[in-house]
């Protein structure tokens, strides 16, 4: 197949129906506090290990689906006792310390995950440790709703795919992006609807990595 804008990228994966058994966003629970925690967890990682350590968290009651509450508790928690939860995600000591140091850090600038989602900024995640470009756009879209694309090393091999190689972060998410906004009222054509650009992005995300997950191969 030869492309020449994310359109008809989108417009091919959306034919093969990738996220029928998937939640609306693709990412569990979006819009939460969780996604926050997710996206921390699921670094350098596969994402059926941090449903083992999100699982944990929840038995523990450290996470309870109460966005407000479980902020101030994980912000709160002890550093070993949160690495031992989230142990099956790998790297435990070091996301354990990240995570409680960017709940402080959430309550202190914005007091509230309320307020969070609707005043944080790429500039002040990407100055959270540990939190990179992809974990930023992770936060911003499924977290907090915004009309931004997260890029992997997924959407990355797949323009290779394609004979198109953007190694950089910018230019890749500017890419997929841009090919959407340019198709906007043919996306809503497939969809039969109008969708927010934010859910259309994230859907498109999961696409791609779900996708990914069968190598590529329809």
């Amino acid at each position: 197949m030869q492309i020449t804008n994310s359109f008809e990228i989108f417009s091919y994966l959306y034919s093969l129906d990738l996220l029928k058994n998937s939640p609306s966003w693709w990412w569990p629970n979006s819009g939460s506090f969780e996604v926050i925690v997710g996206a921390i967890l699921t670094q350098n990682t596969r994402w059926e290990n941090v449903e083992k350590s999100l699982k944990r968290l929840y038995e523990a009651k450290i996470l309870t689906r109460d966005n407000e509450k479980d902020l101030l508790s994980l912000s709160k928690c002890d550093p070993m006792i949160l690495a031992n939860l989230i142990a099956p995600s790998g790297f435990a000591n070091q996301k354990s310390i990240r995570l409680i140091k960017l709940c402080e850090n959430i309550l202190k600038k914005f007091e509230s995950f309320d307020f969070f989602v609707l005043n944080a900024d790429a500039e002040w995640l990407i100055a959270q440790k540990g939190i990179g470009f992809e974990t930023r756009d992770c936060i911003l879209n499924y977290a907090c709703l915004r009309e931004v694309m997260v890029v992997d090393k997924y959407s990355y091999k797949l323009l290779v795919k394609y004979g198109y190689e953007i190694a950089d972060y910018h230019e890749l998410q500017e890419w997929y992006m841009y090919g959407i906004n340019s198709h906007l009222d043919k996306v809503y054509e497939l969809y039969q609807e109008e969708m927010p650009l934010a859910h259309i992005y994230a859907r498109f995300h999961g696409k791609i990595v779900e996708f990914a997950k069968k190598g590529f191969k329809e």
